[in-house]
């Protein structure tokens, strides 16, 4: 699949739609966060070998005004990484169970996320709409996206499709994510779609 035809089709009007069409729905467009969570140990180990990358940025921006230009992009990212990363282990790459880093050509869930906010900030994004979210699958294995704050809702970049979805329309759990005030601090996640989950450690 092009990028062309990853774009054509997709374009702003038509999220738009999707997103009125579910604003009747229980489920809000925005994530709601319950309180602060304790980093992933990956993204501290990543913040402390890279401080620039996880430095307080001036705060919270308020969500992305999402132009048609800017929904582009997002897709253009999402698309770009998925198609030039091959997905490996961290225990394939690096020997060791965790590790957080810029993928060159193979690299593991958080790797595409790291890359893909690298990007999206270097086109103009704000920090603080572009959070790296944790997640769990159906099959109950944890998994990382990056979320984009948009002032139409939050949107999922995955490494597992091309396809850029509305947090709710996604078949995930969602547990924490990011500060939007601080790129180094993390939130909790309230997920109203589902019945209580345990608390993770």
């Amino acid at each position: 699949m092009t990028t062309a035809n990853i774009l054509k089709g997709g374009l702003l009007a038509g999220v738009i739609a999707m997103t009125m069409a579910g604003s009747g729905q229980a489920t809000p467009a925005s994530m709601a966060l319950a309180g602060n969570a304790s980093p992933p140990i990956g993204h501290y180990e990543f913040c402390k070998a890279n401080p620039t990358e996880c430095a307080y940025a001036g705060g919270d921006a308020g969500p992305a005004i999402l132009t048609e230009e800017r929904w582009k992009e997002i897709l253009k990212v999402n698309y770009t990484v998925n198609s030039s990363v091959q997905p490996e282990t961290d225990e394939q790459i690096y020997g060791v169970e965790e590790r957080w880093a810029y993928p060159s050509s193979v690299g593991d869930c958080e790797d595409y996320v790291l890359l893909k906010r690298k990007m999206l900030i270097e086109d103009g994004f704000s920090p603080s709409d572009t959070l790296i979210t944790v997640v769990l699958q159906p099959n109950g294995e944890g998994h990382a996206v990056l979320t984009v704050r948009t002032d139409h809702g939050d949107f999922i970049l995955d490494n597992m499709r091309n396809k850029v979805l509305l947090w709710s329309d996604t078949e995930y759990t969602y547990l924490k994510r990011q500060s939007a005030n601080d790129p180094g601090r993390w939130s909790k996640l309230q997920d109203g779609r589902a019945v209580a989950v345990g608390s993770v450690k």
